[in-house]
């Protein structure tokens, strides 16, 4: 497992709580030391355009910082996918979040499709045909559902459930009938934790998930899967969260 990380990702660019100071520190601190890092470079204006029109590119660009921040957050999915397909898995540790992102218009503290951009620029290029989107956060991916809805190649699934063991049933059940596909992207967000928004999900939990997702990977698509950060907003446990999903993505065992 490798971490794609940039120290510009710490930046505040706005009041949202995405771009609260200490959220990427708190991550940061955890998986130091477990992982080797590696940084992205900031996506170009061709790969904005691979799925965001022109209009909503100029929108994002009249915000100097955001713009800068959120073009590199693009670059940092591009780098994970591009190291899951070339070497081993990888965890995008990036902001702005982007699942909200359609092609002409963003909320929910996203700006740019951080994934569905970097799993068109795999597609584009032909080194994939089919990709899964496996998004557990919180909230539903509209803008990447939306992006792919005419698209049949790449699938999105957002698990739900009334309680933990629904939502971990529910993954397992749907991954076991998942199509084929030659790579698994996951929408990291954490804001299901019993500590933050959803008031679900333990910390072990996202070990299990990832482990599920890695054994999904290796059955289907010769192991090619990596990560992305999206929500999570409890400073206190999103970091031990994200390392236990990292560990069982990346067959690590949790301590």
């Amino acid at each position: 497992m490798k971490v794609v990380y940039h120290e510009k990702y710490t930046a505040v660019y706005s009041s949202d709580p995405a771009a609260a100071p200490g959220r990427i520190e708190s991550i940061y601190n955890e998986l130091c030391g477990l992982f080797r890092f590696v940084e992205p470079k900031p996506a170009s204006e061709e790969d904005l355009e691979l799925v965001h029109w022109r209009g909503h590119i100029d929108s994002v660009r009249k915000h100097e910082l955001v713009y800068e921040v959120a073009r590199l957050a693009v670059g940092g999915a591009i780098n994970a996918a591009e190291l899951a397909m070339e070497e081993e898995p990888a965890f995008g540790l990036i902001r702005p979040p982007g699942h909200h992102a359609s092609r002409d218009h963003s909320w929910g503290f996203c700006y740019f499709n951080n994934i569905a951009i970097s799993i068109e620029k795999l597609r584009q290029e032909g080194r994939i045909k089919r990709a899964l989107i496996v998004d557990i956060d919180l909230h539903f991916g509209d803008g990447s559902a939306n992006i792919f809805a005419g698209t049949p190649e790449v699938a999105y699934f957002h698990p739900s459930g009334r309680n933990k063991e629904d939502y971990l049933i529910d993954l397992s059940r749907n991954l076991t009938a998942k199509r084929d596909c030659d790579i698994v992207a996951v929408s990291a967000g954490f804001d299901r934790h019993q500590q933050d928004w959803g008031g679900m999900l333990r910390t072990e939990d996202y070990f299990t998930i990832g482990k599920r997702i890695k054994e999904f990977a290796e059955r289907v698509c010769g192991g090619r899967r990596y990560a992305v950060l999206e929500g999570g907003y409890n400073h206190a446990v999103l970091g031990k969260s994200v390392r236990a999903l990292t560990e069982g993505l990346s067959k690590r065992n949790l301590t």
